[in-house]
């Protein structure tokens, strides 16, 4: 009976135990761990990878062509170059340059126009690329919004009804 005493008295002395005939962790806790594992891996993959590509685009049926686009060039367009344009930029001393060849977009009939109209368009574009700052052309998207200002300001010179638009066909920034 002292035996049994004893080993009752170390069972109950050591605080927060376990009783002697129970397993820790146990199978129904590993059970649990692997299924929990095995969801958040699936949602994972579910919810995280895109969409199959022909869920995306529509496939082209047999014998059917895809839609052509239209042209930009109208049938009677002409293209007037411009004299090289140099411009510093920025107002510290003249160490950044930009250098553009622009092409005046028009109508065969009014290419006269342009020419003659030459020193005012290269004004117009000079005024406003010396107000443009040298952090605006490290933005790539910056380029198409100088095209449209320089379109604009060939409209106002030319009239809406002689100019279509420019293009840039050289550029240089040092």
């Amino acid at each position: 009976m002292a035996g049994k005493k004893a080993a009752k008295a170390t069972s109950t002395d050591e605080p927060g135990a376990a009783p002697a005939g129970a397993k820790s962790g146990g199978v129904v806790g590993l059970a649990l761990l692997a299924v929990g594992a095995l969801a958040t891996s699936f949602a994972t993959v579910f919810f995280l990878t895109p969409p199959e590509p022909s869920a995306v685009t529509p496939e082209c049926a047999p014998g059917e062509s895809p839609a052509v686009a239209e042209s930009s060039i109208k049938p009677n367009q002409s293209y007037v170059e411009l004299r090289d344009i140099l411009v510093t930029i920025g107002s510290e001393p003249a160490t950044r340059y930009i250098k553009l060849k622009i092409a005046i977009i028009c109508d065969s009939g009014s290419t006269s126009a342009v020419t003659d109209a030459e020193p005012v368009l290269i004004d117009a574009f000079t005024n406003y690329l010396r107000s443009v700052e040298l952090t605006d052309f490290e933005n790539p998207g910056f380029y198409s919004h100088m095209r449209d200002q320089l379109g604009r300001r060939s409209q106002l010179v030319l009239g809406g009804g002689v100019s279509d638009g420019v293009l840039i066909t050289e550029f240089l920034l040092r």
